[in-house]
C-alpha cells in the first residue's frame, strides 16, 4: 500500500456514495437535495471554488442555486436572503462563502442560518452538538481528515493525536473528532512550548496552522500518519506553487501515511460539503439513509 493518502480517488468515492443517497432519496421519498451558495464580491479563489461546488453538486444529481451579490451590498440585505433559504423548502443546505467583506459580521451571518440547514457546521448550536457526542454536521475539512484516517488507519482509539493549530473551522472540531474516536488529544499553537517534541510523541500528526512547510521530517514519529490541511501558495525557482504546512519531502520519509498538497485534503472538503447537504435534506425530513 503506497503511504500516500490518494484525496483525490477518496473524495471521488465520497461523492459516489453521495449520488447513490441521493437517487435513494429522490425515488424512495420524492426529495431532490438542494445547495444554496451565496457568494459576496468577486475573491478571484472564492469564484473559482463556488463554480466547482455548483458543478460538483448537480454531478452528483443535487440542485444547485448560486446567488452572487455585490461587495457593497449591506449586511441587513445578506441577512434578509438567508431568512428567505431558510423559509424555501427546496433548499437543504445553505452555505455563505467566507471571508465576507469588513462590514458585515461573519458572526451574524453564520448565527442567522438555520442549524438544519447548516452545512459548513459553523452554527453554534453544530458546534455544541459536535463538542458533547450529539447528531450534528460536522465541517467538511475535518470531516474528510477523519474519514482519510479511518479509511487507512482502521480503529483510532488509544492513538496519541497532535492537532497543531486552534481554529474554529479545522483545529478545534478536528480535536473534538479525534477525541469522539477515542484518541488522547494534544492541541498545540504558536504557544507550545517544546513544538517539536510535542509532534514527535503523536501517531496521527494534523498540521492545519496556515504557514508553509512549518514542520520538518525530523519533528515527525516514524511511521506516523500525517494529514497535511495546509494550503499555502509560494513562489519558488521564479515559479508559484502550492505547498502545505509540512515539509513534505523530508515528512514523506518517515512518515507510515501522508497526504499531500495539492491532492490530499484540498479534494475532500467539497466531497464532505455534498455528504452534508444529503445528511440535511434527510434530517429535516425525519429520513434514515440507508448505510
Amino acid at each position: 500500500m503506497s503511504k500516500v493518502i490518494d484525496g483525490k480517488a477518496f473524495a471521488e468515492k465520497v461523492r459516489g456514495e453521495v449520488s447513490k443517497q441521493v437517487d435513494w432519496l429522490k425515488s424512495n421519498h420524492s426529495i431532490t437535495p438542494g445547495l444554496a451558495v451565496v457568494l459576496v464580491g468577486e475573491d478571484p479563489a472564492s469564484q473559482v471554488y463556488v463554480r466547482n461546488k455548483g458543478k460538483q453538486t448537480v454531478e452528483v444529481g443535487m440542485n444547485s442555486y448560486e446567488h452572487k451579490l455585490d461587495t457593497s451590498v449591506s449586511e441587513a440585505e445578506l441577512l434578509a436572503l438567508i431568512d428567505k433559504l431558510n423559509n424555501d423548502d427546496s433548499v437543504h443546505g445553505i452555505l455563505v462563502q467566507l471571508p465576507l467583506p469588513d462590514h458585515i459580521q461573519e458572526a451574524a451571518v453564520i448565527d442567522a442560518i438555520d442549524y438544519r440547514k447548516d452545512v459548513d457546521g459553523f452554527h453554534l448550536t453544530n458546534v455544541g452538538l459536535l463538542n458533547t457526542g450529539g447528531e450534528g454536521v460536522v465541517p467538511c475539512t475535518p470531516l474528510g481528515c477523519i474519514m482519510m484516517l479511518k479509511d487507512r488507519l482502521g480503529s483510532l482509539s488509544g492513538k496519541n493525536a497532535v492537532v497543531v493549530g486552534r481554529s474554529n473551522i479545522v483545529g478545534k472540531p478536528m480535536a473534538a473528532l479525534l477525541l469522539k474516536e477515542s484518541c488522547t488529544v494534544t492541541i498545540a499553537h504558536s504557544r507550545t512550548q517544546d513544538l517539536a517534541g510535542v509532534c514527535k510523541e503523536a501517531d496521527i500528526l494534523v498540521a492545519a496552522v496556515g504557514r508553509p512547510e512549518m514542520i520538518p521530517g525530523d519533528w515527525v514519529k516514524p511511521g506516523a500518519a500525517v494529514i497535511d490541511v495546509g494550503i499555502n501558495r509560494i513562489e519558488r525557482d521564479g515559479k508559484n506553487k502550492l505547498v502545505g504546512d509540512v515539509d513534505y519531502a523530508s515528512c514523506e520519509a518517515v512518515a507510515g501515511a501522508i497526504t499531500p498538497v495539492p491532492g490530499g485534503v484540498g479534494p475532500m472538503t467539497i466531497a464532505c460539503l455534498l455528504h452534508n447537504t444529503v445528511q440535511q435534506a434527510a434530517r429535516q425530513k425525519g429520513v434514515e439513509l440507508p448505510a
